[in-house]
This record gives structure tokens, C-alpha cells and sequence, in this order.
């Protein structure tokens, strides 16, 4: 399209409104199945044995998820995404049922294990199809829509699961997201059909084995050191070895790979880069957040555990609101950059002020330092995606979008990996450190960040020995979450670099946003792309008529 022709208004088609319903039921089902069942889990475990192993139903999941991502998102690119999706509801749906039916602990793990792999499946993909059937120009309010899913499972996840378990029993909580499911899957296999020829090429069998080896021992390492087992053990110190030596095996596959699972050549593009480094910054201080404020609201302000599912509420109404509006804002102007800017500053604001936060801050400093970080995150977060989709060609949207997931699936790992890790090293010293003069200090010997959130544990102890515990408790989370301050100053540099590149009024243009200074990626049928045959994603039969 010539410079002198203006683009005509976009406007969603019947078929796609609806492709848009399933894709949020999807994202519901698989948001509200995680945020449902974590209150509950405790009891859960508790019923079926295995407390000693209890990290690994939340490990199982997430370390499945995070390797099928990439994969999935590459698979896709090649073979079409509507396959891919609606298995990707099925074998989540197969996994929710197997968790409500375990009889024992391990079949509960295994459940979570095929939760997660649907959860790799529908995440990335359910992006990538916005970033097939809608224009970048006009994707921010979409996408603003499908981040609120996350938002809003986040509160009422763990209300409805309460209510739930109280009345119907737990296995309820995996069975109630069923009829959602089924929902979703009628709407995308009627609707969704985006036209896709199939790209021939080889499957990057080496490239998969290396990359999946590599993720796992990282995922592992990261996950249970500090907590299982020390950092400096032979256990930590061997998965990080062997997650070095695989990666480095998998960057020499791929660079002489036909067809790599994750084409290095989208790390040589500025854009694409630099939103990845971003977006794995700002996943490590949200999630360490979202973690650790409960941990604050029930260990120093004394917030009952039975209301557990409110405590994030203004952080999450914030994200909510201000994702929605920054959505449209974006497509009314066409800019993305100051907003992004704009949110990460005010991250760092509700980052500083969960610092000033000591043993005497009340429920509603709590709130204020909640609100300002959830109106950065809902600005800033969301818009990386399509800033990344917005730099590449069409057939890398799937493995663009996918490595964006997956970028934030680690930070999420690592964020609540480091930030457990400060909070729980040194407690039992910070805690004897304010104790009164006289006072024994064995009262709080064992005593870890666990132990601090039982009202029994605490019970049968003097009042100024609480105090102390309080006391300690938060100053160790201050040092927590003062590493967001840092981390959220290198990811404000890393944005104010990336090109702002103007949104795409079309997705019919097979050619990614041109990057004055940095490089253009490899369109299709360029040497680097093994298909000849352009895919031209997006468009319905009608339209390719």
C-alpha cells in the first residue's frame, strides 16, 4: 500500500469477534484452574500425603509448560495454529481431570504435568492468533482484554475456591473449569479457520532434545536451590553445569539448523531482543510481588489467611484498569513507548514504596504501594508482545510470541526463586536480633519464613517475641523487594532503546516493521526461510476468495 492511500478502518469480523471469545475462555480456563486450586493446595496435599514433596505440584507445571512453549510456538508456524490449539484445551482438560480424580500424591504431580502442558500450548498461542486476525495498529485493546483475564482470575480464583471447597469438596476445583473448556473448544474449532500452507522442512529433533534439557536442569536448579538443597551443593551445582553445557550445545545446533526450533536470527533484531530482556525483568519483579506481599500482609500486618484471595486485590485492579485503558490509548495514537516508559517508572514507584513499608506500616500503605505497582504493570507489561509481533514477519509470529511467553515464564521462576531465597536467608538471625533483652532466643530456633505464617506457631508465644518475629520478617522482605529497584532501572534503559517502530495497519504485509538502525528479519522465501510458499495468516476463506 502506497504512502498516499490511506489504510481503510479496521473493523473485527463477525467470525473473529468470536475466535476472540473462545480465545478468552481458553485463557480463562487455564488462569482460573491455577488461581482456583492455590489456596486449597495445602489441604490438598495434606489429604494425599507427600507434604515433604509438596513443591513439586506447582514445579511439575511450570516446568512443563516453560519447554513446550518455544516448541509449540515453532510447530506452529510450520503446521497452523488450530491443531495445536485445540489440542492444547483438550490435554489441559485430560489434566484437570486427572488432579480431580488422584487418589495419591503422585497422580496429582503427574496431573499438574499434563495441566502443564496444555498451559505452554494455550498461553503463547492464544497471542499469537490475536497477532493473526488483528493489525498491530489495533491489537493493544485486545490484548489489553486478554491480560485483564489474568487480572481478574487472580481475585476471584481464590474467593470462588474457598466457597467451593467448603461446599462441594476439592476435587470440584478442577472440575469446575470443565464446562469452560468445553466452551471454549466448540468456539475455536467452529470459528477459528485461518487459512495456513504448511511449510515443509525438517524437524529440529537435536535442537528440541538440547533446548528441553537445558530448561529443565536451569528450572530445576533455580526452583529447589536455597530451599532443597543449597546453592553450593553438588545437586545445584551439577544442574547449573549441565543446563550451561546443553545451552551451548543447542546455540551450535541451531545456528546450522535448516529449520531451528529457535532461529537465532530473531536475537540479532534490536527490537525483538531487547523486549525479551524486558519483559524476563519485569516478569521476576511482578512475580516476586505477587509472591511475597501475602507472605508481608499475613506475616507483619497480621492479614487473615482466610481472606488471602483479597490481599492482592488493589495491585490486580490496578493491572486490570490501567491495561485496558493503556490498550486503547494505544490504538487511538499509535504509540507505544512513552506508555511502556511511563509504567516502568511507575513500577519502580510501587517498588520504593513496598520498601518503606517496617513492622508498623498498616493495611492502607500496603494498598497504596500495591495500586501504584499494579497501574505500572498493567501499562508496561502487555505491550512488549506486540512490540515483538510488530517487528517480524508473519511466519515467525508463533516462535516470536512464544519466546516473549517464554522469556516471562523464566523470570517468573527466577523472580520467586531469588526473591525467596533473600527473604529466607538470615530470618532466624533478624528475628533473634530484636528480641528483648533476656529473651530466649531458642523460642525461635527452626523458626523459617513458613513457620512466621502459622498462627499456631506463633501462638504460644510472648507477645514481644511476636514483635520480634514481625520485625524480622519485614526487614528481610524489604531487602526483597529492594532488588526490584535495580532490576526495574535496567529494564527502564533497555526500553528507552527499543526502535519505536510505527504499528502495521495490516497483518496482509508479509514483511516485518523496517528497524532503521537495527536488522530486518528474514522474510518468507528470503535465504534464511526455508518455505516458499507465503503464509498468509489472518485473512478468512472469504477474504482469500
Amino acid at each position: 500500500m502506497s504512502a498516499a492511500t490511506p489504510a481503510a478502518p479496521y473493523t473485527m469480523s463477525t467470525e473473529h469477534k468470536r475466535v476472540f471469545i473462545g480465545l478468552m475462555l481458553g485463557m480463562l480456563v487455564a488462569s482460573i484452574s491455577q488461581t482456583i486450586v492455590g489456596p486449597a493446595l495445602p489441604r490438598i496435599v495434606s489429604e494425599l500425603g507427600g507434604m515433604s514433596h509438596y513443591s513439586w505440584v506447582a514445579t511439575a507445571a511450570m516446568l512443563v509448560s516453560a519447554v513446550t512453549v518455544p516448541v509449540v510456538g515453532k510447530f506452529s508456524d510450520l503446521y497452523g495454529r488450530r491443531t495445536f490449539y485445540l489440542g492444547g484445551i483438550v490435554v489441559f482438560m485430560v489434566g484437570t481431570v486427572i488432579c480431580g480424580l488422584s487418589g495419591t500424591f503422585w497422580m496429582l504431580v503427574a496431573g499438574r504435568a499434563v495441566q502443564g502442558l496444555g498451559m505452554g500450548t494455550l498461553m503463547p498461542l492464544s497471542q499469537t492468533i490475536i497477532g493473526d486476525i488483528i493489525p498491530p495498529r489495533q491489537r493493544g485493546k485486545y490484548q489489553g482484554l486478554m491480560g485483564a483475564v489474568f487480572g481478574v482470575t487472580s481475585v476471584a480464583g481464590p474467593l470462588a475456591g474457598g466457597v467451593i471447597t467448603d461446599h462441594l469438596g476439592w476435587r470440584w476445583l478442577f472440575f469446575v473449569s470443565l464446562p469452560v473448556g468445553l466452551l471454549a473448544l466448540v468456539f475455536i474449532a467452529k470459528f477459528l479457520h485461518i487459512p495456513h500452507v504448511p511449510r515443509r522442512a525438517p524437524i529440529d529433533y537435536p535442537g528440541i532434545a538440547t533446548l528441553v534439557l537445558g530448561l529443565t536442569s536451569l528450572l530445576l536448579a533455580v526452583s529447589f536451590g536455597g530451599s532443597s538443597w543449597a546453592w553450593r551443593s553438588s545437586e545445584s551445582l551439577g544442574l547449573f553445569a549441565l543446563a550451561a553445557v546443553s545451552l551451548v550445545a543447542f546455540i551450535a545446533i541451531e545456528r546450522r539448523a535448516v529449520e531451528p526450533v529457535l532461529p537465532l536470527r530473531l536475537f540479532a533484531n534490536r527490537t525483538v531482543s531487547l523486549s525479551l530482556v524486558a519483559a524476563f525483568g519485569i516478569a521476576i519483579v511482578m512475580f516476586g510481588a505477587i509472591i511475597y506481599i501475602p507472605v508481608y500482609a499475613q506475616g507483619v500486618i497480621g492479614v487473615n489467611a482466610t481472606n488471602s484471595g483479597l490481599i492482592l486485590m488493589p495491585l490486580m485492579l490496578g493491572f486490570i484498569i490501567c491495561g485496558i485503558l493503556t490498550g486503547l490509548l494505544i490504538t487511538k495514537t499509535g504509540r507505544y513507548l512513552p506508555f511502556m516508559l511511563t509504567g516502568i517508572a511507575i513500577m519502580a514507584l510501587g517498588t520504593f514504596l513496598l520498601t518503606r513499608l517496617d513492622h508498623t506500616a498498616t493495611s492502607t500503605q500496603l494498598t497504596l504501594s500495591m495500586t501504584v505497582l499494579g497501574i505500572g504493570l498493567g501499562m508496561a507489561m502487555q505491550q512488549f508482545t506486540l512490540v515483538v509481533q510488530n517487528a517480524v514477519a508473519q511466519s515467525d509470529m508463533g516462535v516470536a510470541t512464544s519466546s516473549t511467553q517464554f522469556f516471562r515464564n523464566v523470570g517468573s521462576t527466577v523472580g520467586i526463586a531469588i526473591y525467596g531465597a533473600v527473604m529466607a536467608n538470615g530470618l532466624t538471625e533478624r528475628i533473634g536480633s530484636h528480641l528483648p533483652a533476656g529473651a530466649s532466643a531458642g523460642r525461635t530456633e527452626g523458626m523459617d519464613a513458613g513457620s512466621v505464617l502459622d498462627p499456631s506457631a506463633l501462638s504460644g508465644l510472648p507477645p514481644q517475641v511476636v514483635e520480634a518475629v514481625r520485625w524480622g520478617l519485614a526487614q528481610q522482605l524489604h531487602d526483597a523487594f529492594a532488588l526490584g529497584l535495580p532490576i526495574l532501572a535496567v529494564v527502564f534503559l533497555v526500553t528507552m532503546f527499543i526502535p519505536n517502530l510505527p504499528l502495521r495497519e495490516s497483518n496482509h504485509d508479509e514483511s516485518p516493521a523496517a528497524d532503521p538502525e537495527g536488522e530486518v528479519l528474514d522474510a518468507p522465501g528470503s535465504p534464511e526461510a526455508v518455505d516458499s510458499t507465503p503464509v498468509r495468516e489472518g485473512l478468512t476463506a472469504t477474504q482469500r476468495r
